[in-house]
Formats: structure tokens, C-alpha cells, sequence
């Protein structure tokens, strides 16, 4: 039976933990292609340019200097999904929610939308905010605060909007909500047209391609695979711009629902066909003005590969290139990307070869919705975007400009909004906001019945386990939690009873009683080595303990230390330290900066070879390791620092650097000279600095600074004639979290961002948002290797109806303005809040394991929905004929709701 210490017989010196939390902050462009120059010749012989594509076929090249078949297995994710991103229409719409209009300081008008919601139902209350300016929208979530009011400008500050032209008004018209719903549709449409290009062995020009009347057997499969065969004429769902009344486009199409998204797909032999236009323009004109085609070519992997230079058009910015081997049954994949399009993925597998086809279908639907809404983000289109966006919006602002002085626009904060109203204007306020529910939720049912929005919240991989998913830790954990870091399969964590050794289902042991109070600490088991920050003010000192007399310790029971027995384990010259840190991916020697004030000590340990972990030095060396520090230097700043991160140099040459973070800015530090560079400035009045994470892209430096809302890449090179190359590069980035988080993973291909009740997680590459999942009274415990987390959960000893209940009073059907939200999970009557522990592999994460975790017990992402009634609504697929019935039971079910038979419905479907 494995003890809670018997994971220390640990004498790898490499071992599976270590080499993920090293690994976890490396990552390779390189798995999303390369941009190449792509010519090629016609029928004729006349040399054809495409541009500059980047090409991406899952194998590794020859000249590249990573790992063949790192990449085996891809996790598959919609990138910016709906449900997470189109927040008017789901957290807003057919709720009472308020609205302003304003004018910033250069005169631009802007509208902000709040609303006061329970986040999924997981009785999280959080405010909603959306801005929207001419330059786009942008989204935060803030926490609620029972004691604290909140009010706009504090919302427009957090988004970095504090002066103003003219200051914003409360929108009561109902009607403002038409208006805001087609501001957000500017974002791109919810469905998907996507072309279908059949291609002859051989052939090489589009009038070839264009011109195959039908297809192969191995096509006609690979179509049935795709969706479903719809006749066309009467067609009332989506119809991606096809004639469904005159035939005038084909008779048939392929159609199917995946995720929610209705696609609609232009297949070239479907199209009408004239024997007397050899360009068949008809074709052309449908497919040559989509922005993804896949192109199906028949042939031998020897034969001449399609390039995007054999199709003429300017609009087509991605192509996705389909062979299907007979032999094995199988399709191989490759894609071909405009230079100008934003990474996306998911990135191919190596080989790109499929065998399961359903896992191909939905790797490929994916991979080509995720590339149409990266190709939205290019200049080309974007900048349209953005100037219709502007129209639209100083039209609406040139409508309400009439009403500025009269009822409509009032000049009263959101914070007004939430206490009780006078008795003399209640009636009339709850009327207002009756009849702004009534006209929220018809607009809710018109945009999910006409196809507007995604059709459900459920996805086709239905027991899919996401790499995210968390497996229970350690129950009813009754101790406040300080800091932590794991120990192999266990976890030293500083409580407020002082220092436990805790292992999955195992009692907790006590280490160092409640008089060390440990405020930061790092277990480095390769050097046998336990590193931590004790107390605080002037008494803060900087212990070094090795591993195997805290073992031995603990083996024999002999002694749990106390403050005093640790008198001889403090580093000189680290009195008063409020802070450090150490290379994260040490080799040969183990640096530590210690921040003392505004001045930097710098520590190292050299690797000594003969003190290796061995199995007799992990359990019998008791030695004090103080004295195999030594102190190189001290370097002073101007500020304190509140981040610090050690940037490991390409070379042992003198080239490390310290990233530090204080006042407004992030300064790169010289290690050897001390001198420091700007590296970013913080445009803003207050500044929450979060974390300045090392990642290493190709061996190379660069650092993911956050602070704010905001994440920023900044790739960092190292020092050259003194100073640092942290110029601008094609490959820096940045992104906004939805929520402030207070402390931020990467775990390459995912940066988790945790936040007091959620855990955002998005990609490393792009920023991309992923998934959030709610997680109530959130604390992150240590992610050094395993994440490890403490989260409330309740015990309630009836379930369902406590959700019915729920359900029904977060939608009133005639409310009010002066309701309170409901109140957090630890305060409801009938439930034990509990403190758990969790974790997620890392293995999990960077893809290093085929097995997924035991599901999270915290809230997954939704699967199936449950009305009032409780009645599960069904999961869509790419059955035709289940999402029009679902959308049918939508329309019926919300009828009911607007005749006051139904009032939950909305809550519990949107």
C-alpha cells in the first residue's frame, strides 16, 4: 500500500515530472507550417504565383531540429467558441440587463452593455461588460460584491477608458437591444459555407477541376461522411447564398450542423454544370468566393500535389488538400494558408493520417472553422469590419442624439440600478423592465429560429474528456492554503497549521509545525533540495533544507521542526526579503535572485556530479546545503520589484537576463552587469502585475507578460554588445483575459489563467479562448508539475430541487430592478461548503498521454441542457433531421415562455 511518503524513494535523476515541468514552456511554430513561396506551372507551361502560403503537412522536414512524431495525438478544440464569445446573446438577451451610450475623449461614441448574472448556473454571481467602440468589442468579467457598489466609471476604468468627451447615459428604450444584437453579429456569422473542389489525377488547372461533371466513389463517401444530401428547393435552413427556390444553383447540396454551426457546403460537382463555359463560371463564382476550400484530388502520393497557385481567386485564403488511400482506408491531410492569416489549429498530427474517419471529419470541420475565423482577423478583413462596425455605431449614436435631453437617456450609474427603487416609480420601473424581458427573449427566439445562433450548447463528442478535466486531490480539506509545491505524486503545502505532506487519498503528515510560516516555496528534487521564504517584514529569511533529511524525518518519525530548529538552514544576506526566484530550467547550476527591498542578491549553486541522487544520498545525506551557496553580486533597482523571472541565455556565456516587473513596466536585467533595458511599458493609471512567464520557442527566449486583463508574448533575444534585441518581432502578440486573473500556467499548447472563480484557458500561440470553466472560490495551490488547485463544493442533500429552484428564481418573469442576485454557495441553507483539492496531469496538458483523467467533479463544459421541466434537450449531431427538430422544440418551448407559461426556459437553454 503506498504510504504518503513512500514516493520519495525517487532516485531518477530525469524523471517524468521533472521533464514535463521543464518541457511545459517550450513550444514550435514550426507544428502550424512554414511560409513558402508556392509556383508552379499551367497546362500550357506558363509559371503560375500564388503568394507566399504557409504550408502545413503534420511531418517534420528535413531541416528542422525537432523530435519526428512529438505530435502524435492532437486535442481538437473550436477556438473562440460562440458560447463563450457571443456574450450579448447569451448572457444578455431576455434578462434585465442596463445600457449606456458616451463619447470618449476624441469625440468617438462608444456603447457599454452590464448585466448582473449567475454564471452558468453555478451560483457564481459576476458582472458582464461589454464595450463596444469602433475599433471592436471588448469583454470582462467582474466579480460581485454584496458590500460594494460598482458603478460605470469603475467598469469603463477597468477597460482602460477613463476620459470622456461626453459622460455616459443610461439607455432605458427597449429597442436599443435590436441594435446591440447586430453590433455583435459584426463578429462574424455563426454558420459556415465552405467549398468543395474535386480534382482528377493529373490535372493542374482550375478549368480542369471545375469542369469534372461527377466524382468517384471515394469522393461520393468522402461527401456522405461530411453531412447530409438536402434538396435544395424549400430549403429552410441555412443555405450559405444557394438558390433554395428556382434550382438555379443545383438540385442538391451537403449540409450538416456540427457544434451548433449550421455548413453549408458548395461542392463543384453538385453546382450547375455548361458544356459551353469551360471556365464554368457558375461554379466559380460560388467556390471561388468562399474563404475555405477543400480540394479533393484522386491520385497517388507520388503524383504532381495540388498548390494554391492552379486556382484563381483573391478571396480563398485557406485550402485544405484531401487524399484518400484505398489501401488502408484512410485520408492524409494538408493545408495551405494565406501568409497573412493568423496561426490556428489544431496543429496537424505527424503523419496527417487518419484511420478513424469520424475522428478525421471532426479534426478537419474543426481545423476549418477555426482557419475561417483567423482569415476574419487579416488586414483585408478586419479593416472592413472595423469600418462598418464604426458606421454602424455612429448611426445608432446619431439616432439617440435626439433623446439626450428627454426620458429615454438618464445620467445615473449602474449602482443605482440594483438598490430598491421609491415606491412611487416601482410600478413603473417593473413595468419597463417587464416589457425590456418580453422584447429580449422574441429576439432571443427570432435569432435562434432564423439560424443566427448557435443551436445548443451540446457538441457531437459527447464523452469527449478534455485534457483540462481535473481528478479529485484531497476531500474536506479543512486548511487555509499559503503556498505549495509537489513532491513526486505528493504535494508540500504551507497551511495555516504549518507544513503537511499530502498524498491522494492518504492522511496528511505533519513536517514543520505552525511557528515556520513559509509564504513561498520550490521543491527541486534533482538536487535534492527544498528552497523556501519564511514570515515576513524583517524577519523574512530564505531557507535551503535537503530533501532527504526532511525525508528521513519523516520516515522515522523522530522530529516535526519548529522556527527554531531551522536556524541553521537560513542563507546570509537574505534578512528581510519579500521575495525571489529561480531558473525554472536549471541545468549544470541553479540560480536564485533574492529581492531585498529594491536590491537583487544573486545566488548560486553549483551541480555537483558526485552528489548526485543516488539511493544512499537521498536517504542518508543530512548535511546543511547553506554552505554550497555563493553569492555573486548584487544589483539595485529603482522600485521594489512585485514579479520576478530568471531568462535562461542561449549560451553559459554571460547571457542570462531577470525580468522584473514594478511601477508601470517590465525591465530586462543583465545578470553579469546590472544594467537594465525597458522592455514594456504599461499605458494606464493602476497596474495589477500578475506574472512574467519564460517560455522558450525553439530554444529561444521569450516571455508571456501579464498584467491586467492583458497577456502579451514578447519574444526576447539575448544580449549583444551589452543590450538585449527586444525590438519588436513579427511573432509578438498579445491577448485579453476575460477576467483579472491572479495567477497564470503555460502548459504548452495552453496558458490557464485562474482567477478568484474560474479558470480560463486559451492557447499559447494565438490567444485563442478555448474554454472556461466555473470553479467557485478558486485557488490555484502549485503548478510546478501537476496543476494542483482548492475549490469550494457542495454537499446538498437534494439536489434537484435546489437546481429547479435555482433555475425558476434566476428568471423572474416579471422582474425587478431592486433584486439581489443570488447569494454565493457558502451561504445557502441546507448545503456544507468544503474545501477539496484537485489536480490536472500536466501529462494531460502537453499531450504526453493517450488516457485522459476520471471526470472533473467542478463544472465541465456543457453537454445537455435541462429545462424547467426537466426534460434534457438533445445533444446536436450532424443529423439533419435532430437539428431542425431541436430547433422546432426551441420555438415551441420559448412560445410557451412568452405567454408566461415557461418562465424558465430561457435561463436554462441560453
Amino acid at each position: 500500500m503506498r504510504t504518503a511518503w513512500s514516493f520519495l524513494i525517487y532516485v531518477s535523476l530525469s524523471s517524468v515530472s521533472e521533464d514535463l515541468g521543464c518541457r511545459r514552456g517550450e513550444f514550435s511554430r514550426k507544428h502550424y507550417g512554414s511560409v513558402e513561396l508556392l509556383i508552379s506551372s499551367d497546362a500550357d507551361g506558363a509559371i503560375q504565383r500564388a503568394g507566399r502560403f504557409r504550408v502545413e503537412n503534420g511531418s517534420s522536414g528535413e531541416n528542422t531540429d525537432y523530435t519526428p512524431g512529438t505530435w502524435h495525438r492532437t486535442d481538437v478544440h473550436l477556438e473562440n467558441p460562440e458560447y463563450h464569445t457571443r456574450w450579448y446573446f447569451k448572457y444578455f438577451l431576455g434578462k434585465v440587463h442596463q445600457n449606456y451610450v458616451g463619447t470618449d475623449a476624441e469625440k468617438n461614441p462608444f456603447f457599454l452593455s452590464v448585466v448582473l448574472s449567475d454564471q452558468n448556473n453555478q451560483r457564481v454571481p459576476q458582472y458582464h461588460a461589454i464595450l463596444w467602440r469602433k475599433t471592436g468589442t471588448q469583454k470582462i468579467c467582474l466579480p460581485y460584491s454584496p458590500t460594494k457598489t460598482l458603478s460605470v466609471k469603475s467598469i469603463l476604468s477597468a477597460m482602460s477608458l477613463d476620459k470622456f468627451e461626453r459622460s455616459p447615459r443610461e439607455i432605458f428604450h427597449p429597442e436599443i437591444q435590436k441594435d446591440l444584437l447586430v453590433l455583435e453579429e459584426q463578429e462574424g456569422s455563426v454558420n459556415f459555407k465552405f467549398g468543395i473542389l474535386y480534382a482528377k489525377d493529373g490535372q493542374l488547372t482550375d478549368d480542369e477541376m471545375f469542369s469534372n461533371e461527377m466524382g468517384s466513389e471515394s469522393f461520393q463517401r468522402f461527401l456522405h461522411l461530411l453531412g447530409d444530401t438536402v434538396t435544395l428547393k424549400g430549403w429552410t435552413g441555412y443555405r450559405g447564398g444557394l438558390d433554395t427556390k428556382n434550382d438555379t444553383t443545383g438540385i442538391f447540396s451537403i449540409y450538416t450542423v456540427f457544434q451548433g454551426h449550421e455548413i453549408m457546403f458548395h461542392v463543384s460537382t453538385m453546382l450547375p454544370y455548361s458544356r459551353e463555359n469551360k471556365q464554368q463560371v457558375e461554379r466559380k463564382r460560388h467556390i471561388g468566393n468562399d474563404i475555405v476550400t477543400i480540394v479533393f484530388q484522386e491520385g497517388e502520393e507520388s503524383s504532381p500535389a495540388f498548390k494554391p497557385s492552379m486556382i484563381r481567386s483573391h478571396f480563398t485564403h485557406i485550402f485544405a488538400l484531401v487524399r484518400y488511400n484505398k489501401q488502408n482506408d484512410s485520408y492524409r491531410l494538408k493545408i495551405f494558408s494565406e501568409e497573412s492569416v493568423p496561426l490556428f489549429g489544431p496543429p496537424l498530427p505527424s503523419p496527417p493520417v487518419f484511420t478513424n474517419h469520424q475522428e478525421f471529419r471532426d479534426f478537419l470541420l474543426v481545423k476549418l472553422i477555426n482557419g475561417e475565423k483567423a482569415t476574419l482577423e487579416t488586414p483585408t478583413f478586419s479593416q472592413k469590419r472595423q469600418r462598418t462596425l464604426d458606421m454602424l455605431i455612429r448611426s445608432l449614436y446619431q439616432d439617440l442624439m435626439p433623446d439626450l435631453h428627454k426620458n429615454m437617456l438618464n445620467r445615473r450609474s449602474f449602482s443605482d440600478v440594483l438598490p430598491e427603487s421609491p415606491k412611487s416609480t416601482r410600478k413603473k420601473e417593473e413595468a419597463r423592465q417587464a416589457e425590456f424581458v418580453r422584447l429580449g427573449q422574441a429576439l432571443k427566439l427570432k435569432t435562434a429560429v432564423k439560424g443566427d445562433a448557435t443551436a445548443n450548447l451540446a457538441t457531437t463528442s459527447f464523452c469527449k474528456k478534455e485534457p483540462w478535466e481535473s481528478q479529485s486531490f484531497c476531500s474536506n480539506f479543512p486548511h487555509e492554503v499559503v503556498c505549495a509545491d509537489s513532491w513526486g505524486q505528493s504535494l508540500l503545502v504551507s497551511t495555516d497549521a504549518g507544513i503537511l505532506l499530502i498524498d491522494d487519498g492518504q492522511p496528511s503528515v505533519q513536517v514543520f509545525d505552525k511557528t515556520l510560516q513559509v509564504k513561498q516555496m520550490h521543491v527541486l528534487e534533482t538536487l535534492d533540495l527544498l528552497v523556501a521564504r519564511t514570515d515576513k517584514g524583517k524577519d523574512s529569511r530564505l531557507l535551503v533544507f535537503r530533501l532527504s533529511a526532511v525525508q528521513k524525518d519523516i520516515e522515522t518519525k523522530q522530529i516535526i521542526r519548529s522556527k527554531y530548529d531551522c536556524r541553521e538552514n537560513k542563507l546570509e544576506r537574505t534578512k528581510g526579503c519579500h521575495l525571489y526566484a529561480i531558473n525554472t530550467h536549471h541545468g549544470s547550476e541553479l540560480r536564485i535572485v533574492v529581492a531585498i527591498r529594491n536590491k537583487l542578491l544573486l545566488v548560486t549553486k553549483k551541480y555537483n556530479p558526485c552528489n548526485s541522487l543516488t539511493s544512499s544520498s537521498l536517504l542518508f545525506s543530512s548535511e546543511s546545503p547553506v554552505e554550497e551557496f555563493q553569492y555573486i553580486r548584487e544589483i539595485c533597482l529603482s522600485d521594489p520589484p512585485v514579479v520576478m523571472t530568471l531568462v535562461d541565455g542561449p549560451t553559459e556565456d554571460s547571457d542570462n537576463m531577470i525580468c522584473v516587473a514594478y511601477r508601470h513596466q517590465f525591465d530586462l536585467v543583465n545578470e553579469s552587469t546590472g544594467e537594465s533595458y525597458r522592455l514594456h511599458h504599461v499605458e494606464t493609471n493602476k497596474v495589477n502585475f500578475v506574472a512574467a512567464i519564460d517560455v522558450y520557442e525553439d530554444g529561444e527566449a521569450g516571455l508571456l507578460l501579464c498584467y491586467n486583463y492583458v497577456c502579451q508574448y514578447r519574444k526576447v533575444h539575448p544580449f549583444n554588445g551589452g543590450s538585449p534585441l527586444i525590438q519588436p518581432s513579427a511573432y509578438d502578440f498579445h491577448f485579453s483575459w476575460n477576467q483579472v486573473p491572479y495567477a497564470v500556467v503555460c502548459a504548452f499548447p495552453y496558458i490557464l489563467a485562474f482567477t478568484t472563480d474560474s479558470i480560463e484557458i486559451r492557447l499559447v500561440v494565438n490567444g485563442n479562448l478555448v474554454h472556461t470553466a466555473v470553479v467557485p472560490e478558486l485557488q490555484l495551490v502549485a503548478s510546478k508539475s501537476d496543476i494542483y488547485f482548492k475549490a469550494t463544493a457542495a454537499v446538498s442533500g437534494s439536489c434537484d430541487s435546489s437546481a429547479k429552484e435555482m433555475s425558476s428564481r434566476s428568471s423572474p418573469q416579471t422582474p425587478t430592478a431592486y433584486e439581489m442576485p443570488e447569494s454565493p454557495l457558502s451561504s445557502l441553507e441546507g448545503e456544507v461548503p468544503c474545501k477539496n483539492l484537485y489536480k490536472i496531469p500536466l501529462s494531460n496538458l502537453v499531450g504526453r498521454s493517450i488516457e485522459r483523467p476520471l471526470k472533473s467533479p467542478l463544472a465541465p463544459k456543457v453537454i445537455t441542457t435541462t429545462a424547467s421541466s426537466g426534460t434534457p434537450s438533445m445533444p446536436v449531431t450532424h443529423s439533419l433531421s435532430l437539428s431542425r427538430m431541436e430547433i422546432k422544440e426551441i420555438a415551441s418551448r420559448t412560445r410557451k415562455e412568452l405567454l408566461g407559461k415557461c418562465s424558465s426556459f430561457f435561463s436554462a437553454h441560453f
